[in-house]
């Protein structure tokens, strides 16, 4: 059954005439996404939040590091929002960063990846994989103490999943472990859930198809695992996983498969199911409870992992 709480506000959206990402259009659906911190409650107080400049071989990458705590050395959690690679940026994920920081006892770098149709694919990734090298490298001066994390929501989620397939094969840079929230990791294909929960539930089946052919417009395949990293012949030797999955959630069944694949492979993998809940309800915590409650629970699996990093 969908929360009560979701239900209301998917009630409210819909009498309020939202409409779809493809019938806005690139310019007006970066716009509305622009207006998502209305449901993400009060701004969290951090020590210290400072914006940055990433280095790259394709250009400078602005990004926003969140300090929860100066009391002492910190893992380090590079973040990469959602937005199906076209809407969303590093003011949209403030507020949710700064909740990430607090319940992970991380330091956050938001990293603002470039964004197609401007910049498809492989754009973001590298972006993604340059911002976490640097992050590995530069860990000391940045407050961290040696370990490192990947994490992402949604098309963040997909950067973060194949950062981390990169980065074993590239031999580097060490990630200790991954966090996967409602991820997309499959785009060769439409898995039941996107049938099942395409339509009346914020995020629609036909505007995950609009965001595919934004990404790939530049001649990706959607069968490459850089793309679609369900599809990677072997996930083993990956670093352990927190996923998170939502019941009503076109791309539930496709981060399901991922977290069971990464288990086959002996990858360890906390897997956070939410049978009542909506995508992107995590960045809801003004009107949904559970958002507050599972990143509690993301920030206790965490911390148990990198205790044994």
């Amino acid at each position: 059954m969908l929360d009560p709480a979701a239900a209301a506000l998917l009630a409210q959206l819909e009498a309020a005439g939202l409409r779809d990402f493809p019938d806005l259009g690139v310019t007006e659906s970066r716009a509305a996404l622009a207006l998502f911190p209305r449901l993400q409650g009060e701004s969290m107080p951090m020590a210290n939040v400072a914006d940055l400049t990433i280095p790259s071989p394709d250009g400078d990458i602005p990004a926003r590091m969140y300090v929860p705590t100066t009391d002492s050395p910190l893992p380090l959690l590079v973040y990469f929002h959602g937005g199906g690679f076209v809407v969303g940026d590093i003011e949209v994920a403030d507020r949710p960063c700064r909740e990430l920081a607090s319940t992970t006892g991380t330091i956050v770098i938001s990293v603002d990846y470039r964004l197609a149709p401007e910049h498809p694919a492989p754009a973001p990734l590298n972006d993604a994989y340059a911002a976490v090298t640097w992050a590995a490298q530069e860990g000391e001066g940045l407050g961290g103490d040696g370990r490192l994390c990947v994490a992402g929501d949604s098309a963040g989620g997909n950067l973060a999943a194949t950062v981390a397939l990169l980065a074993r094969d590239r031999g580097g840079p060490r990630i200790d472990t991954q966090l996967l929230l409602y991820p997309i990791t499959d785009m060769s294909k439409e898995l039941p859930s996107r049938a099942e929960n395409g339509e009346g539930y914020l995020l629609t089946a036909r505007g995950m198809r609009w965001f595919t052919e934004h990404y790939l417009s530049g001649g990706a395949s959607p069968l490459d695992p850089t793309i679609s990293p369900l599809l990677a012949p072997d996930l083993s030797g990956l670093p352990p996983a927190i996923v998170v999955t939502a019941g009503f959630d076109p791309l539930r069944d496709e981060g399901q498969a991922y977290a069971q694949r990464l288990l086959d492979s002996g990858v360890p993998v906390h897997h956070i199911e939410n049978p009542t809940m909506i995508h992107g309800f995590l960045w809801m915590s003004a009107v949904l409870d559970r958002s507050s409650v599972v990143l509690q629970l993301v920030g206790t699996s965490l911390r148990e992992q990198f205790a044994h990093r």
